[in-house]
């Protein structure tokens, strides 16, 4: 832990109901280190949760939760340290019995088989046999019953897992975790396709199973719901434990303080009297709405300015972009591009109209893995290799040759199938493509995800090059390196923009804005 971070105590303090923790930690994890190769996922961290409680864990992208949910699961073994449930040590990986009679994990994306009935999903491969070794539907359909009614989950055991509602489907995996005697479950990210009034039952739903003995790890993106139905907080940032303490005595910027660290950022040189505001607007979006994932967005990005749009997981910030883009068709609204609107849901009508793009997956939306670098780099701008269809090789390998010095690709030629290029070559070759037409806005998602430090630090500076020309860019990221040289963030929370940030932000102050905390409060 560095200098001036704050150390609580992990002892948690009672709930209102007057639950008072006893004996041996439910799950202690000390010490923890995992490397996959290279990258250090965690580095010494840990957590201890106590029976009874419902306990948050926090961090931002890449803070070590995901990895540390593999080893609170026997999923991975860690390099070092160790986990214990209940005071003794964690089973051997091999033993998923043992492991599923002690923690389960509850995810974002369910584990229910859609095809199977409620009763067959609860006990898969658990199922009553007869002596002629037949399954005993009649026995199963009963256990499922008395399973459900005790948990008090209203589901009908013999209603098909596929025409559940996500709470519903929530709840049959609780219910099922519960059957293997585990008392421990984690819920990773339950709220993130769920209603207010789903939120609602399903926090109820924790309280009631916590006054029975259940408890409970909580990983949210949305830290006011921390605040909501947590007992205790640990946070993690760069694959570090910071800190833990009861929720009710630390307040909000504290929490998000200890997630970002509070970075001192440089301010950037004003670039504000460089926009030439007469110019057509690169682009204009008005009233865009979804039919599920965003509403009524509205705004603009001028000649040689750059915007961000931010947002945590399921904000709506990638989908508004990919919009922009033709990735995606909206339900209503309008996108301008340059003065011109492209065809709703046309990827090549909006590059037509002027736009460049690098997309949110380099693997399978950035390139064409056994194409070579000039054929990738080329690939949107045929027009530019020859007439009537006829493309010239040369043309092609000297733009390609062209892009390949101004974007610094390390290569021996042109020729080089992307596939044999680093990450970060990767990604510069997406970039080239994107710039490729001299484009008047440039549309980038997540544009430095799986890249190494130099070559961020290439392309973020390639992108202030291309705005200083007068292109427009919209960068659509939830890292904070990504959107620092922006002239204004526009924030997403659950599908609508909540706040306009401008250039000279404090780290803590935009995270607490795309988490949804009013840090006022």
């Amino acid at each position: 832990m560095s200098d001036g971070e704050r150390t609580v105590s992990p002892a948690p303090a009672p709930a209102d109901d007057g639950r008072s923790p006893s004996g041996p930690p439910v799950v202690e994890a000390a010490g923890i280190v995992k490397r996959f190769g290279p990258t250090v996922a965690l580095d010494g961290a840990g957590i201890t949760i106590s029976p009874g409680e419902t306990h948050a864990l926090v961090g931002r992208n890449g803070a070590g939760k995901s990895t540390l949910v593999s080893v609170l699961t026997g999923l991975q073994a860690p390099d070092e340290g160790s986990v214990t449930f209940g005071g003794s040590p964690a089973p051997r990986l091999s033993d998923r019995d043992a492991w599923r009679q002690r923690v389960a994990c509850v995810y974002q994306k369910s584990t229910i088989i859609p095809a199977l009935t409620v009763a067959e999903n609860l006990f898969l491969n658990r199922h009553d046999h007869g002596r002629s070794g037949l399954i005993r539907w009649q026995g199963v359909r009963r256990r499922a019953q008395e399973l459900l009614s005790t948990w008090s989950v209203d589901v009908d055991p013999q209603t098909p897992a596929g025409d559940l509602s996500v709470e519903q489907r929530q709840f049959v995996e609780i219910a099922r975790a519960l059957s293997f005697g585990a008392r421990f479950i984690i819920l990773d990210e339950p709220t993130a396709q769920l209603d207010a009034a789903a939120i609602n039952r399903l926090f109820d739903r924790i309280r009631d199973l916590q006054r029975q003995g259940v408890t409970f790890l909580f990983i949210s993106h949305h830290l006011q719901e921390v605040y909501e139905i947590c007992d205790m907080v640990t946070v993690f940032r760069d694959a570090r434990h910071i800190v833990t303490a009861p929720v009710a005595e630390l307040p909000r910027t504290e929490l998000v303080a200890a997630m970002t660290g509070e970075a001192a950022i440089d301010q950037l040189q004003d670039r504000a009297s460089t926009l030439d505001v007469a110019a057509t607007p690169a682009l204009t979006v008005k009233a865009l709405c979804s039919d599920d994932t965003y509403g009524d967005i509205t705004f603009r990005v001028g000649a040689g300015e750059i915007i961000g749009l931010a947002g945590a997981a399921g904000s709506g910030r990638t989908e508004v972009a990919e919009t922009v883009m033709g990735l995606r068709t909206a339900a209503a609204g309008e996108v301008e591009i340059a003065g011109s609107r492209p065809r709703p849901g046309s990827v090549p009508a909006a590059l037509a109209a002027g736009a460049g793009f690098v997309p949110q997956d380099r693997h399978h939306q950035g390139f064409v893995p056994e194409m070579s670098i000039a054929d990738n780099a080329t690939l949107s701008v045929p027009h530019r290799l020859g007439k009537n269809g006829f493309l010239s090789r040369d043309r092609k390998d000297r733009l390609a040759d062209n892009m390949i010095e101004k974007l610094a690709i390390k290569t021996p030629g042109p020729e080089l199938p992307v596939s044999a290029l680093s990450g970060g070559n990767q990604q510069k070759v997406v970039m080239a493509r994107a710039l490729a037409d001299d484009p008047k806005l440039l549309v980038l998602i997540n544009p430095t995800a799986g890249v190494d430090v130099r070559s961020k630090e290439f392309l973020l500076g390639k992108v202030e090059e291309t705005a200083a020309t007068g292109t427009g860019v919209l960068i659509a990221s939830d890292e904070l390196d990504d959107l620092r040289m922006c002239d204004r963030v526009l924030v997403m929370f659950q599908g609508r923009v909540t706040s306009e940030i401008a250039r000279g932000w404090h780290d803590h102050e935009l995270v607490a804005a795309m988490e949804g905390v009013d840090l006022n409060a």
